[in-house]
């Protein structure tokens, strides 16, 4: 029984520390499989940085403005009666936007319509007074060429002492009588014909007088030069209007441009007809294709910029005064870009994912510069030659192991 005891106690000990070593045997099995698999690399697209030339843009911000604008004025003083357009108004051309009381003009406008009338009037006197006329000489020209035959018949009777002379000196009166007859038919029917282009003359005279109390008497109605909006109004009615008072402002609400302040030293670069990239804020609908459609030649000596007016797209919403940017093709320069893909932001800071030599994914802060397009320019922290992770970002953290996807 001793003996039994003792080889118990003996072998208790034994098989605790086989157990033990049972034991740390799995363990260690399970931690290098853990190993094994936490080594395991992640596909990912790499990019190697290099230096690429790209045209540096140039910004230039600026004002829209309408191509056409326009301040409506009175050209006649009188008081305003109606003004029948306010701002946002779209208008026609030809609209009636207001009108001024000139009841002098509808006086003129009267007066020469009668004037007018009078000489038309005139004018169909001295036709019916010329047709007399003709008639009359024509009778006296008949009268003058009979007496002037019978005149020379009773001459060569009186030669032959067949007529007495009385009878001739009667004859000869008759032959003076009818010359001189025709002869004031004639002057009659040229002052007759004197008249009508007198009067004439002032009906023409009489149809200006009236185009031009026509005219005069239009003034009263203020009309839209072109279709447009309406963009200010200056007047009420009731006020007393004055020529060059201004009355309302309306501009061409389908041709706007943009008009940017350019620094001296890059309009060199800037041509007519160039196409620029423009934002404007206020639409949020991202950047139009304008055209640069005139260059100021004289430009502001204090700041030394010149103005550059870019033709902007018809684009709904588009109004005078809003603010927009202009990207203007700049120099050629090489700088590192990546896709934004690549890039990682984490509050203020800009981040990436490089592969060291050992293909693990180490992050590493950078400083982010300019976007072309789908790229972004990498100012520093980082040099060409080096790799990038672009995508697969969301599958990765700071010490992954990685591997270029296929």
């Amino acid at each position: 029984m001793k003996n039994m005891s003792k080889n118990r106690v003996f072998w208790l000990p034994a098989l605790l520390i086989l157990a033990s070593v049972s034991l740390a045997s799995c363990g260690g099995g399970e931690e290098k499989r853990a190993v094994r698999a936490s080594e395991a690399s992640v596909p990912v697209r790499i990019e190697k940085v290099d230096k690429k030339p790209v045209h540096v843009s140039y910004e230039a911000v600026g004002t829209v403005r309408s191509r056409l604008s326009s301040v409506l004025s009175s050209r006649v003083m009188g008081q305003v009666l109606t003004v029948r357009a306010n701002p946002g108004d779209r208008v026609g051309a030809g609209q009636l936007l207001a009108e001024i009381d000139n009841r002098d003009a509808q006086a003129n406008m009267s007066k020469a319509n009668a004037g007018l009338s009078e000489a038309q009037n005139a004018l169909q006197e001295v036709e019916e007074s010329l047709r007399a006329g003709e008639a009359g000489k024509a009778a006296a020209d008949a009268g003058s060429a009979l007496a002037t035959s019978t005149y020379k018949r009773f001459q060569a009777l009186l030669e032959r002492k067949s007529v007495s002379p009385q009878e001739f000196e009667e004859v000869e009166f008759k032959y003076k009588a009818a010359l001189a007859e025709a002869k004031r038919a004639e002057q009659a029917l040229f002052a007759t014909h004197a008249r009508r282009r007198q009067v004439l003359d002032r009906i023409e005279q009489a149809r200006a007088e009236v185009t031009n109390a026509r005219a005069f008497l239009s003034y009263a109605s203020v009309t839209a030069p072109y279709a447009g909006i309406i963009t200010a109004r200056h007047v009420d009615a009731g006020v007393m209007s004055a020529p060059g008072v201004p009355l309302l402002t309306i501009e061409d609400n389908h041709n706007y441009q943009l008009e940017a302040s350019v620094e001296e030293s890059h309009l060199s670069r800037i041509k007519i007809g160039d196409q620029v990239p423009v934002g404007i804020d206020a639409l949020g609908q991202g950047e139009v294709k304008g055209v640069v459609a005139e260059i100021v030649p004289s430009g502001d000596p204090s700041s030394r910029s010149f103005l550059v007016k870019v033709r902007l797209p018809m684009s709904a919403g588009l109004r005078s005064g809003m603010f927009g940017r202009a990207r203007f093709a700049g120099e050629q320069h090489e700088i590192l870009t990546l896709p934004e893909s690549a890039v990682i932001s984490r509050g203020q800071l800009s981040g990436l994912m490089t592969v060291d030599q050992s293909n693990k994914a180490r992050f590493r802060l950078v400083k982010a510069g300019k976007r072309y397009q789908d790229r972004v320019e990498i100012l520093s922290g980082l040099q060409a030659g080096e790799r990038v992770v672009v995508e697969g970002l969301d599958r990765i953290q700071d010490g992954s192991l990685v591997s270029m996807a296929e």
